[in-house]
């Protein structure tokens, strides 16, 4: 298989929900980076890649709601891989601190949010 991940990817359980053309679909959250998720793919969903599509969900034991702007960059089975394209500080930090907490090393995140910062 290509290995094409420049981002760490770790493992989140947590319901979410995709926001696209003005609906809200549930689905859940398989895995995330600080680039973006893999989703679950809900039902009655068709989408093509490239497509932009809004995904939020609460922290869970909390009222904290991660929001952020996505692009469809690829769908396998019954998963869609998201890609990040905007998201907001608060959010971010709260990210960023997922996974930090999941990989236990603070270097490799730095790094990875550095790569993130410097691609445009």
């Amino acid at each position: 298989m290509d290995e094409r991940r420049q981002y760490t990817r770790t493992l989140f359980a947590a319901t979410a929900t995709l926001s696209f053309n003005d609906k809200t679909y549930r689905t859940n959250i398989l895995d995330l980076s600080i680039n973006g998720a893999l989703v679950s793919e809900p039902e009655a969903l068709s989408l093509t890649l490239g497509q932009k599509i809004g995904l939020s969900f609460l922290l869970p034991e909390s009222d904290i709601v991660l929001n952020m702007d996505t692009v469809l960059v690829h769908h396998k089975g019954q998963q869609l891989g998201l890609e990040c394209q905007h998201i907001d500080l608060d959010s971010i930090s709260h990210l960023k601190r997922i996974i930090e907490l999941n990989i236990g090393d603070a270097e490799l995140l730095h790094r990875e949010l550095a790569q993130l910062l410097h691609l445009d």
